[in-house]
């Protein structure tokens, strides 16, 4: 856990409608966003301002940086560009926890320590930012299913196989190709 981002309540803002805000740095290393992994060589940058709405502490603010990882296609790595909304909704009072029209997970209660972790609300910022098909480019070839070569850098033979019409129907070393059986199914047919 990154300590520099558990940032400790000011005094000055338990009374109702101060502000306070806090620039820093966050070295999150990785952030696992479904099957993809995202590496961030540099920390990524944020800004947030803490409010006191009378009930509870508001966070809100931006993060930013540049995290690599693998294109979905070709699996050559591509540099993506973040920039993520931080929001967090902290009541000041436990027995407050019952807010008319919020859902428990619309907010939490500040800790005891007065002391607000901005990692957990950072990285969900992120992951909603993160694309869901992360590619090098929109027209990315991919590799080949046959021998594993990129598609962008060079043609592979498996290319040449598919040059007749039974070419669909045979893997590239003469094999047929197990999904053959389905070439003639109705697949459009509802009964």
């Amino acid at each position: 856990m990154d300590t520099t981002l558990r940032i400790p309540v000011p005094y000055e803002l338990f009374s109702p409608t101060e502000t306070a805000h806090f620039e820093g740095h966050a070295d999150l290393g990785v952030l696992a966003a479904g099957p993809d992994e995202y590496v961030f060589a540099e920390p990524l940058s944020y800004a947030v301002d803490f409010t006191n709405t009378g009930d509870a502490v508001l966070v809100a603010g931006t993060v930013d940086g540049v995290a690599t990882t693998a294109c979905a296609r070709c699996l050559e790595p591509v540099e993506v560009s973040l920039r993520g909304s931080v929001e967090g909704y902290f009541l000041l009072a436990p027995d407050a926890a019952s807010q008319e029209g919020m859902e428990g997970d619309e907010f939490d209660v500040l800790p005891a320590d007065k002391v607000i972790d901005l990692e957990p609300l950072i990285v969900a910022a992120l992951l909603v930012e993160v694309p869901l098909v992360p590619l090098c480019s929109d027209d990315c070839k991919g590799i080949c299913p046959e021998c594993g070569a990129n598609r962008n850098v060079e043609q592979c033979a498996c290319d040449a196989v598919g040059a007749d019409d039974d070419a669909p129907y045979i893997m590239a070393d003469g094999r047929p190709n197990p999904f053959a059986a389905l070439k003639d199914f109705p697949f459009d047919k509802q009964e």
